[in-house]
């Protein structure tokens, strides 16, 4: 286990362990969580920026709640700094005691609002919405609370219309308090490990231990944004679509809250504007003539082809007509699989990708519209057609261009580092088909998002996994029947016992760096074994989901060492020749570990991070970016049917 930051703590372990603990909900809440968009009836007030901050460094950790400073300006509570949102709070200072923080912070932010949106007569819901923040949240408004949520990476919300109405002129103050501690039950799972040890160790020292990879980065990562809907208004749209060559089929749900008295209409919009269907009812599909599909980067000379599916609602609230206009992005694509194939739009596709992580300099887990640009330019030049949303969910923001781009996502829960047998009990089973529910209720209507993946690096070797594996993964199916369901292993394929469950085999393997570390010669022969005993075991397609070597920039070794750029690229190479004889039968994808460098807890292993990437943290490329460049390229161009300019413009990309 790797241990997270240290400190010192008092006497009340409730407020750090026993409010995560007792605190988490039974269930998703209802409703949707379509993402906020500016419509003819609805506005979005960004809430990015500086923000007010104050870390809890009280001995306990419960100043904060026990002079309940959630009632008054947090300024004058004690010292603030300022924040930015979204970012990780850890970066941010020269303060150690920050960067390594474990338990409650502060943030406060005040805004105006306009006055249309406060005057009740006008019949206005205004509604306060987080991205994510990390993990568990409690949320005021003009001191009083408005929402709790239990987890990172998905987002939640809140209608604050009858706290902020009414109070015209008078500042909107948002207080919220954000707890980063991992217990055996939350997701992804931790422990809080009290040093004992008085001769070693100040009084009440503890560590929060973590069993996975990454630096446990935490604060409010993604945008914050008040927004507004008609007090009748469109709550949720759900779109599953199925296609031949010449028509396809829209099938779409849509839900009201306020009022059963009202009518919608649907239109299907092209790309240049026209209406290619119509529609009416809460239920109901769209047929659509010579449809534009939906194809992935590489497949098809307009990689990503989205329509626009406008839905709007009417009702009579009190003599006066309520409208509400959404307008969602549809692409249309199908899903199949077989013994040996993941077919596209009934075409075979290969997944030649990358894992990534949101993880940057200064900014943490924090998103960033430049880097998430450079990022996707980046995947481009290297002809990478998908990823998978290592080892959580990503930015909407992201997801949404990879709709755009046609970047194929498998989609990762925050499943990671589920190691101790305690986190296979009831209580943490029951959480997790509670993200489950949240991850699917997000990203459903995504044509990029081809498969979910309910974990990653399970100890799926143990008694309790089956059940608990089994379960998610059939609660997973219940919630979305349209896309294929797995789970990233690194058990022995004679001892998982969640494989069994899966449509697809995703295998993480490190062969010649975690085992028989510096013996490039052993993988033929490894990897090749590994391939045909999880198919003959199985006879489902395998993705090779992880592999790759550390390489720090700048270091040089021939013959290659371990480290070099050049036993990065030999790596490769050894294990790309196995691929190329393994995906002529039942491999059907291959996903370097990593993108980009990113940052890990501090270790004897890791020398500022995990060094695994074809890219450093600065997003600048070593030796085996190339290397994996021309492979991408080579295979995108043997399987596609691009004309030859849009094979030819690799080279400029």
């Amino acid at each position: 286990a790797s241990a997270g930051g240290g400190g010192v703590a008092g006497g009340c372990r409730l407020l750090l362990l026993g409010l995560l603990a007792g605190l988490g909900r039974a269930a998703a809440p209802p409703g949707g969580m379509l993402y906020p968009r500016d419509t003819p009836s609805r506005e979005c007030k960004e809430l990015g920026g500086l923000w007010s901050f104050r870390a809890d460094f009280s001995p306990g950790r419960d100043a904060g709640f026990a002079q309940r400073w959630y009632r008054r300006p947090l300024r004058q509570t004690g010292p603030v700094i300022d924040m930015p949102v979204p970012s990780s709070f850890n970066d941010i200072t020269q303060d150690p005691s920050l960067e390594n923080y474990v338990g409650w912070v502060w943030y406060e932010k005040e805004v105006l609002l306009p006055l249309r949106w406060l005057q009740d007569n006008l019949n206005t819901r205004v509604v306060l919405r987080f991205g994510s923040a990390h993990y568990y949240s409690i949320v005021w408004v003009n001191g009083v609370q408005v929402v709790e949520h239990e987890g990172g990476h998905l987002p939640f919300e809140a209608d604050i219309s009858s706290i902020v109405q009414g109070s015209p002129g008078i500042p909107c103050r948002i207080t919220v308090a954000l707890n980063n501690t991992l217990t055996p039950h939350t997701l992804p799972p931790g422990s809080i490990q009290y040093m004992n040890d008085k001769t070693r160790y100040p009084k009440n020292y503890f560590v929060q231990n973590i069993r996975f990879d990454f630096f446990n980065y935490a604060g409010i990562h993604r945008p914050v944004v008040l927004y507004t809907t008609p007090s009748v208004y469109i709550d949720d749209i759900t779109v599953t679509t199925t296609s031949s060559e010449s028509v396809a089929m829209v099938q779409y749900q849509v839900s009201v809250v306020g009022s059963t008295l009202y009518s919608l209409s649907l239109s299907l919009r092209d790309q240049e504007g026209k209406v290619v269907a119509t529609g009416d009812g809460p239920a109901g599909e769209l047929k659509v003539l010579n449809p534009n599909l939906w194809w992935p980067y590489l497949m098809h000379e307009n990689p990503g082809y989205r329509y626009s599916l406008e839905v709007k609602m009417q009702a009579q609230v009190n003599g006066t007509l309520l409208e509400d206009v959404y307008t969602l992005p549809v692409g249309i694509r199908t899903i199949h699989i077989t013994r040996t194939q993941f077919l596209i739009n009934g075409r075979p596709f290969y997944f030649h990708g990358v894992n990534k992580h949101e993880d940057a300099d200064i900014r943490g887990k924090g998103l960033d519209w430049p880097l998430v640009v450079k990022d996707f330019n980046l995947l481009r030049w290297l002809g990478a057609n998908s990823f998978r949303t290592s080892h959580y969910p990503y930015a909407e923001e992201i997801m949404d261009l990879c709709d755009a781009y046609g970047i194929v996502v498998i989609d990762e829960c925050p499943g990671v580092g589920i190691k101790m047998p305690e986190s296979f009990g009831n209580k943490s089973l029951q959480h997790h088909l509670v993200v489950m529910e949240e991850l699917i209720r997000r990203d459903k209507n995504r044509p990029s998002v081809v498969m979910w993946s309910v974990a990653n690096e399970p100890a799926s070797e143990l008694p309790p996994a089956a059940y608990y594996l089994k379960t998610v993964i059939a609660h997973t199916k219940a919630l979305d029947p349209s896309r294929p369901v797995t789970f990233v292993t690194d058990a022995n394929y004679a001892l998982d016992r969640g494989a069994p469950y899966v449509d697809v085999i995703c295998v993480n393997s490190y062969f010649s760096w975690y085992h028989d570390p510096g013996h490039l010669e052993v993988i033929p022969l490894q990897l090749t074994t590994q391939f045909e005993n999880w198919y003959k075991t199985y006879q489902k397609p395998i993705i090779q989901s992880e592999y790759g070597a550390d390489s720090v920039p700048g270091l040089h070794s021939d013959p290659p060492l371990m480290f070099s750029e050049e036993y990065q690229k030999a790596m490769l190479r050894e294990y790309h020749s196995v691929f190329d004889k393994k995906r002529k039968e039942y491999m059907i994808g291959e996903l370097i570990w990593n993108f980009a460098d990113f940052m890990t807890n501090q270790g004897t292993t890791r020398v500022l991070g995990n060094k695994k990437g074809i890219f450093t943290r600065q997003r600048q490329p070593k030796s085996a970016a190339f290397v994996l460049r021309e492979r991408y390229w080579k295979i995108a161009n043997e399987s596609s049917c691009l004309p030859p300019i849009i094979k030819s413009h690799s080279l400029f990309l």
